[in-house]
């Protein structure tokens, strides 16, 4: 999948792997999801699921960021329980630290909303953190509304929303 402005999208393969867990071992993407063996199992496992897209975003052709989307009633958990089926849910990081803070998160995402958006998703859901400022004013900028937080397993979070019927 090719975008505008360079971005471009693939599916994420085993062979990826390695340069995946080399990006969560850096400290700003650690800080936010937290063990990086962890959560390598937990990428290995779901990139070959059909339910689950993972995928490697690059831009100019350098890989520099994970994302991964799938239906929010695919994997229960309560706060995705009032969504409309066919929600689709996005967790993301960038994996290469000179690509951080350089709005490349808000365009690559504004991206991946808009392509999900048109082929039929209701609504798109993310779930920051609550004290992931950073994360949420990229959100907020591309066009998700925080609604509320939620305790959860895997710690608090903050339920936000893309709804197309909002935009402009």
């Amino acid at each position: 999948m090719k975008g505008p402005s360079n971005y471009s999208f693939r599916r994420a393969t085993p062979s990826d792997l390695s340069m995946i867990r080399r990006w969560l071992y850096l400290p700003e993407v650690t800080r936010w999801w937290g063990d990086p063996v962890e959560q390598i199992e937990i990428i290995t496992e779901d990139i070959e699921l059909a339910e689950i897209a993972t995928l490697i975003v690059s831009y100019r052709n350098r890989p520099f960021a994970f994302v991964q989307h799938y239906d929010a009633h695919q994997w229960p958990q309560a706060h995705f329980d009032p969504l409309p089926e066919s929600t689709r849910c996005l967790d993301a990081f960038i994996g290469v630290a000179d690509m951080m803070g350089c709005g490349h998160g808000r365009m690559f995402l504004r991206l991946l909303v808009d392509m999900l958006i048109e082929r039929g998703a209701p609504l798109i859901a993310i779930d920051p953190d609550p004290t992931n400022e950073g994360a949420i004013r990229c959100y907020e900028a591309i066009g998700f509304v925080g609604h509320r937080e939620y305790e959860t397993s895997e710690g608090p979070c903050l339920l936000m929303t893309f709804d197309p019927k909002r935009q402009g």
